[in-house]
């Protein structure tokens, strides 16, 4: 089981760049007046347009989840003290068995990252994969350690048509890793936001398996998605990687909707 002592730190955001040089100041300039973009997460003016489409403060506005976290399902944790003496693990991983050994995400599912992944996932903003596959190796830390293979989660092909792009996919090739499109949808799904947590196993239960030839056995595989809800999702695709014989399957995610089990 891995520790979360290398994520004591908050991830790092992309607000920080370098002076700009005159070229720079003067494209920025020339944007902003004739142009006018807001930012793509909160509609104010962006001052750098050159630099994306997301405002510097709407970065740093993002709340990150640090430890103490629970070091399978990442949901934060009150103390350690909540997690036990002997595990570093919530209550609820523990009485319940997961195909997923680790889990990590930058921060929860609201505010600044909430519009921030909207902008991404539902605006076409796929420039922003970018900062938010640094924020997520950043946040991942020893997470990342002996991952052989990263798997986007899949989209149904109806989906993927209508959206453009399949947004865990393009977070996967950010993040410096060998990755493959080793699943598939075989099913279509309803969207995850749309049903009760009781629903949501359910609605992905038997949803994906392993694409012919996929070359998962012994490998160990790092499941990457935008967010997660209640995991379900993820814990989908993380069975049938085992059953296809993955050696281990941990997760990353952008966002997660954290909730603290007594």
């Amino acid at each position: 089981m891995l520790s979360g002592s290398k994520s004591a730190t908050s991830p790092r955001r992309p607000t920080s760049p370098p002076d700009p040089s005159l070229l720079g100041r003067l494209a920025d300039s020339l944007i902003a007046v004739f142009i006018a973009p807001g930012c793509a997460a909160c509609t104010r003016p962006l001052e750098r347009p050159t630099l994306g489409p997301v405002c510097a403060a709407c970065w740093r506005a993002v709340v990150s989840i640090t430890p103490p976290f629970c070091t399978q399902c990442g949901d934060p944790l009150a103390t350690w003290r909540r997690a036990g003496i002997q595990s570093s693990r919530c209550p609820r991983c523990r009485r319940r068995p997961s195909a997923i050994t680790s889990a990590r995400a930058v921060g929860s599912y609201t505010g600044s990252l909430r519009a921030i992944l909207h902008a991404f996932k539902y605006g076409r903003r796929q420039s922003l994969a970018g900062p938010l596959g640094e924020l997520m190796a950043d946040a991942a830390g020893e997470l990342l350690e002996g991952i052989d293979l990263a798997v986007p989660v899949p989209l149904h092909w109806r989906r993927r048509r209508q959206r453009g792009f399949n947004q865990a996919q393009a977070l996967a090739r950010t993040l410096g890793l060998s990755w493959r499109d080793a699943l598939r949808r075989t099913r279509s799904t309803r969207s995850q936001t749309e049903l009760p947590a009781a629903q949501r196993h359910r609605n992905v239960r038997d949803a994906f398996a392993v694409r012919r030839r996929a070359g998962v056995s012994g490998l160990v595989i790092l499941i990457v998605d935008d967010v997660s809800t209640t995991g379900a999702t993820l814990e989908a695709c993380a069975r049938v990687l085992r059953a296809a014989g993955a050696r281990e399957v941990r997760a990353l995610t952008v966002a997660r909707v954290a909730t603290r089990v007594p």
